[in-house]
């Protein structure tokens, strides 16, 4: 069962960082693929689970579906190509780490079979929310505390920092206040620092997010050695 981990570690990887809008990012795949080989190497006792994103690449069959059939595609085909695009990610993340990952990508979340290996790839499940809600989900089922939430932004803001310039950014925010900037509601392709959905959950378990940007290693291993770090902590 693997119960010599004493360290079990969530990573919510942005489909934005694996595939941003023009093809896949391999400078971050490959530094995210040295990162994770240099913290095992420090620590033996420890297992990621990388929960894969979406990216683009659903972005681009959403807009293609429109321009085809001329009008929006329904939610649940917004929420299951954004799911298929998760597992194409996910799938070229596992064969990354092919020589120390689990053989099967985790993509169904009721029943999480025990692991040992020390990387465990997972992808996005079911249509409704993103793979931020299955990162809990995991967290959940391992009695993990605490979630790496990986993005392209340095913290979380009240409102989008493009467009808005008098934007607020947190250092640390209560669930309670972070849930009253993104609201309740799921909608397929939400440009949210974590879900509803997934806020929700974790506010419930008394789950940590910390939101950090995936394009900076630097800022994550000071994160990881308990430094001080740029990001925003979530929690109740």
């Amino acid at each position: 069962m693997g119960s010599n981990y004493q360290d079990r570690i969530v990573i919510s990887v942005g489909g934005s960082l694996v595939v941003p809008n023009g093809g896949i990012d391999t400078h971050f795949l490959k530094n995210l693929n040295n990162f994770i080989r240099e913290q095992l190497a420090q620590n033996e006792n420890s297992q990621f689970f990388l929960v894969v994103g979406g990216g683009a690449i659903a972005r681009h069959y959403r807009d293609a579906g429109r321009e085809v059939i001329g009008h929006e595609l329904t939610r649940d085909d917004l929420d299951w190509l954004g799911i298929h695009a998760t597992k194409l990610n996910a799938h070229l993340v596992r064969t990354i780490f092919r020589d120390i990952a689990h053989p099967y990508i985790i993509k169904h979340y009721e029943i999480i079979r025990k692991v040992t290996e020390p990387v465990v790839v997972a992808s996005g499940w079911k249509p409704g929310w993103s793979t931020d809600y299955d990162a809990v989900l995991l967290c959940e089922d391992y009695g993990v505390k605490t979630i790496i939430n990986l993005s392209n932004i340095d913290k979380v803001y009240d409102k989008d920092p493009k467009k808005f310039s008098d934007a607020k950014s947190y250092d640390k925010i209560s669930w309670e206040d972070f849930r009253k900037i993104v609201g309740d509601e799921w909608i397929p392709g939400i440009n949210a620092p974590f879900d509803p959905v997934a806020a929700k959950k974790a506010q419930e378990l008394g789950t940590k997010v910390v939101v950090l940007n995936g394009n900076n290693f630097d800022n994550l291993e000071k994160y990881f050695k308990g430094e001080q770090f740029v990001g925003t902590v979530i929690e109740s």
